[in-house]
């Protein structure tokens, strides 16, 4: 107690920063633990639990954000409280400021960091040196408080604002902060508009602002006794070296694995801190698979892949234990029909009436369905489009860490425009927003597409739009102006389009549908959504390239994933509808699919004779006793095969479920050895041509 108090007195101003810190985000934790309630199946043994991890990551992560603090009373000495502030203060000032500005010899990232970080802190310093040089004696201390003010200020407003953060990240993901966060982070223009069109964000501003300002006034009185406090450099640097010593040993001593202490992922997630789950998802930007999860000799995995590949319709175009590339042999003349893959922002398979939903959201796609080639057991790879964009495009498991869409090198893959290319076809992706967002225009612009998107339509033609891009409609109007021109060319196209709308703040046009575009709900955005499709499809049979033309209709991802095991299967359930009624006939397809089999089922309707690199199966033409699917977060690795689920997890952890397709909920179960090693080997094989520059046009 006593050496609490002692650090109270010189270094108060850490002691409070840690202390709003670890208050801000319990009084988080117990509010989340609330909102999941029921819902979240959670032992009543697990709450307590959770406090006492959380509590411990709250520290933790305390310590980190009084760093600041610490540097700045540790290296406050008295000189300026001198009445004459000598000039060799200044001398030395310049000095410092001189050698960091003009210093070029930075060995490494970390250095650079900290080499920036002691530029500002010097300048501060120097600048600080300056003022109290102007400010008379006697008004120098209550300038000092005020200063020290005006910085705990700014910080509790961080603080609470990114408790406030969380809470809306939750709503929506109901998870703390993950990858998905990381990305957002880098698009902060999308995400801060998107704020400002979801939330009342200037009475939040408000709220947080009031508070954070009672919190200073309380604490007024400690603050005007400390700034009386003097110690010798001696007793503050003892101090300091404590306080600065905890977060290394934060960095080596405390693993972020110690929240997940049950097989409740709601129970795992609130002992979590977001601020500390931020810093491991920034620093696991890419997950290596061969140091992170489980493998098998790499022969192994390849013979095993290649056994899983095989089908009656291909032969292997090498007897390289590691190429996978197969000769896909048509068994008819190719079809040079036209293909338009509409891929549909967070559309769950739960909205359709054909799900059992009863919100008739989705009468148009419900409509549709029975006049397509309907998938009922189709899954999603993923939790976010760059994975759904993946599956369409690469046809691939999803590899651990970022998408291969958001990564560096990520040009000249096998991809399926680059097989549509190689066909003589024009291949094109559509966005509504700005395809700079989520590196979309790279990658669709380096693997065999032409890319368009918003910067195409001018400003008189765009009704509705927002943060995220312009609303469907308009999309889907440049959808329809380019397939025009497509067609002029007289030769083939395929044209990938992703829609935009059904994305928070969810709001679109008013007169469409008869929810409003004022109450900001998931299922206005979807039924607006449902509502363009309607209206395109209606367009484009009009066209002389209708008939012509098969209409590939997905969503990217489900809206939620959420449950209360780590990979819930009705998080990844993903409507799948292939329209074209002048070439095939509607029909129920219920078995299991996965996301990545539309690539070769696509080319398959086409009777293309093509050599393939794509993990994906043609769902016409395989075996449907082996279908299988993939669901992932970006850690979480998920194999489904034989109503059975394997997981595959950092740090080499491997387990197999029982799922139930209907609740989400799955039940532990033995390992079967044969499932396991199919699911590494998918994964593992995926990973390694990634790694090694193999899956390449």
């Amino acid at each position: 107690m006593n050496l609490i108090l002692d650090f109270r007195k010189r270094f108060l101003p850490v002691v409070l920063i840690i202390c709003t810190f670890i208050a801000v985000n319990t009084l988080l934790r117990i509010v989340l633990m609330f909102y999941v309630g029921t819902k979240g199946n959670i032992n009543f043994w697990h709450y307590p639990v959770a406090l006492l991890i959380g509590f411990l990551y709250d520290v933790a992560s305390a310590c980190f954000v009084a760093i600041p603090f610490v540097l700045y009373v540790w290296l406050q000495n008295e000189i300026i409280y001198s009445k004459k502030i000598k000039p060799f203060v200044f001398l030395v000032g310049l000095l410092c400021i001189g050698v960091l500005l003009f210093t070029n010899i930075i060995p490494s990232e970390f250095n650079k960091l900290v080499y920036n970080l002691l530029t500002y802190y010097i300048v501060f310093r120097f600048a600080l040196y300056c003022i109290m040089a102007i400010i008379p004696f006697t008004k120098r201390q209550i300038v000092r408080v005020y200063l020290m003010s005006i910085m705990l200020f700014i910080t509790i407003n961080i603080i609470i604002f990114n408790a406030v953060s969380e809470w809306f990240f939750w709503e929506e993901f109901s998870t703390r902060y993950n990858f998905i966060a990381v990305d957002y982070l880098i698009y902060t223009n999308e995400v801060i508009g998107n704020i400002k069109e979801s939330y009342p964000i200037g009475w939040l501003i408000a709220a947080i602002v009031i508070s954070s300002s009672t919190i200073i006034y309380l604490w007024k009185n400690e603050l005007l006794a400390w700034v009386q406090i003097c110690e010798t450099i001696k007793k503050r640097s003892i101090k300091a070296i404590v306080l600065l010593a905890l977060p290394v040993l934060v960095l080596f001593f405390l693993p972020e694995k110690w929240h997940r202490f049950s097989n409740n992922e709601y129970s795992n997630e609130l002992a979590a801190n977001g601020s500390f789950q931020f810093a491991t998802a920034f620093s696991n930007n890419e997950l290596d698979f061969f140091k992170f999860y489980q493998t098998l000799p790499d022969t192994t995995a390849f013979t095993i892949m290649r056994e899983q590949l095989k089908d009656s319709n291909n032969s292997f175009t090498s007897n390289n234990i590691f190429n996978l590339e197969r000769k896909i042999t048509a068994s008819a003349p190719p079809l040079n029909y036209n293909v338009v893959l509409i891929s549909i922002e967070s559309l769950s398979a739960s909205y359709m009436a054909h799900f059992g939903s009863t919100s008739n959201i989705t009468p148009h796609l419900d409509s549709l369905a029975d006049k397509s080639i309907f998938f009922t057991g189709h899954y999603a790879s993923g939790t976010r489009t760059v994975r759904g964009l993946e599956a369409l495009t690469l046809s691939l498991p999803p590899v651990p860490g970022q998408s291969i869409v958001k990564r560096p090198d990520n040009a000249n893959l096998f991809t399926l425009g680059s097989v549509f290319k190689t066909k003589g076809y024009t291949t094109q992706y559509i966005y509504g927003g700005y395809s700079y967002f989520d590196n979309m225009k790279n990658f669709f612009g380096n693997n065999g597409y032409d890319v368009i998107d918003r910067t195409a339509i001018k400003d008189a033609d765009i009704h509705y739009q927002n943060v995220w891009g312009v609303a469907d409609e308009d999309e889907f109007t440049l959808a329809i102006q380019t397939l025009d021109k497509n067609y002029e060319l007289k030769k083939p196209f395929f044209t990938h389009i992703m829609t935009v709308s059904n994305h928070r703040p969810f709001t679109y046009p008013d007169g469409r549908i008869n929810i409003p575009s004022t109450t900001q709900s998931r299922n206005g955005a979807v039924k607006y959504t449902d509502y363009c499709i309607n209206k395109f499809i209606k367009e484009a049979s009009a066209k002389p390239w209708y008939n012509q033309t098969i209409f590939v209709i997905v969503s990217d991802h489900c809206a939620g994933s959420a449950g209360s095991v780590a990979l819930p299967v009705t998080g990844y359930h993903i409507p799948l509808l292939i329209f074209a009624p002048a070439i095939c006939k509607p029909a129920v397809i219920p078995y299991l699919t996965a996301q990545i089999d539309i690539a070769p089922t696509i080319l398959g309707m086409l009777n293309f004779t093509y050599n393939s690199k794509f993990f994906g199966k043609d769902i016409f033409h395989s075996d449907t006793t082996n279908s299988r699917a993939f669901v992932s977060t970006y850690q979480g690795l998920g194999f489904i095969k034989n109503g059975q689920l394997i997981i595959q997890s950092p740090v080499k952890k491997v387990n197999q479920y029982l799922p139930n397709f209907i609740t989400g909920a799955a039940i532990k179960v033995a390992l079967n050895d044969t499932l396991m090693k199919q699911a590494i080997s998918q994964y593992q094989t995926a990973a390694w041509l990634i790694k090694n520059k193999k899956y390449t046009q």
